[in-house]
């Protein structure tokens, strides 16, 4: 891939934004450029924890596999995002797969000493980073207390709350949710099974707090829906 390409790329994360020009150009020549074909495997549990990742096109499943083979989503991941960053704070290897959901999907990979490197000279990444790594364990820690306090279907409202207020777009008092979702994706998102997840938004419909179509729906009011 062309250094300019490279560049172009680099510059659309905002973890970078502080990179001056002369840092992105030194760090396009260390970052890899991948596309990955839907439903081809990025890492698999028990690679070595060598690179970190950055998603610039398409959508990625993060899981892992329970001792029956039942496979448990932890997360599913959109363009901007950053995964494998666990290998930044001691992790040798993966406990958990990256899965293509999208065709020709764009990951941009940089080795982890080459991180550690641009880290040590930009201070304010480590920091982002950090901060990363904490929200996600604290999105972990609501989900296992979600398991535990609440019934299936409160957790599937809780979820479409988050989904709004993560990636929604508010068009007045609603909010307009674009997701590609699966109700399978969901029921595993939320430890229930794809039957619930289908019972629940109907009668989320049926109330008229959510519209539903394809590939998204319609929070009328969030407020209500809590």
């Amino acid at each position: 891939m062309a250094t300019e390409t490279k560049l172009w790329h680099l510059e659309n994360f905002n973890l970078f934004k502080t990179l001056s020009a002369f840092e992105l150009v030194k760090m396009s020549t260390k970052v890899k450029h991948n596309k990955v074909k839907k439903d081809e495997y990025i890492y698999f549990p028990e690679d070595p924890s060598s690179s970190i990742f950055f998603l610039k096109k398409g959508r990625v499943k993060i899981g892992s596999y329970s001792d029956s083979g039942k496979e448990i989503i932890k997360a599913i991941l959109n363009p901007g995002e950053i995964f494998g960053e666990l290998s930044l704070v001691g992790q040798e290897k993966r406990n958990d797969f990256a899965i293509a959901l999208d065709k020709d999907i764009i990951v941009c990979s940089l080795g982890i000493s080459d991180m550690e490197k641009m880290i040590e000279a930009n201070p304010l990444i480590g920091i982002k980073v950090t901060k990363l790594i904490g929200f996600r364990l604290q999105n972990i820690e609501r989900r296992f207390e979600s398991l535990v306090f609440k019934d299936a279907r409160t957790r599937i409202v809780d979820f479409i709350i988050d989904l709004g207020k993560d990636i929604g777009k508010e068009i007045g008092k609603e909010i307009l949710v674009k997701h590609n979702l699966t109700h399978m994706d969901m029921a595993n998102l939320t430890a229930t099974s794809r039957q619930t997840v289908t019972t629940v938004l109907n009668e989320l419909k049926d109330q008229n707090l959510i519209h539903l179509e394809r590939n998204q729906f319609l929070i009328r009011d969030i407020d209500n829906l809590k």
